[in-house]
């Protein structure tokens, strides 16, 4: 006779579709917030979700948290300090152009 097994589900679920309770739970189980718990999950087809462990009796969860990378705002910070370094270099070699030919013709002419 084979004894049945207590094993809980796992179930991997969006935090928007847990039920009020369920949020509540999760937000309690992480009042300093999901930063530090949470983990990357690669997908097969290349795509991944972020999500962190939660557990009740029956169940253990990883629930997805939708995350926002803001790559927008760092490309344009990039972009301006290099257009800044660029501005910079041209400002340069304008202003030491004229000298270094000044110092090549004197080099020439002795």
């Amino acid at each position: 006779m084979a004894i049945p097994s207590k094993a809980k589900k796992h179930l991997v679920i969006s935090y928007r579709n847990l039920s009020p309770e369920l949020q509540e739970a999760v937000k309690a189980c992480y009042p300093a917030g999901f930063t530090d718990a949470m983990m990357r999950v690669d997908k097969p087809n290349g795509d991944f979700f972020y999500a962190v462990p939660f557990d009740t009796d029956d169940v253990s969860y990883l629930v997805k948290i939708d995350v926002k990378i803001d790559d927008h705002a760092q490309e344009e910070d990039e972009k301006d300090y290099f257009d800044d370094e660029l501005k910079g270099a041209d400002e340069i070699q304008e202003e030491g152009g004229s000298e270094l030919s000044e110092e090549a013709d004197d080099d020439l002419n002795d």
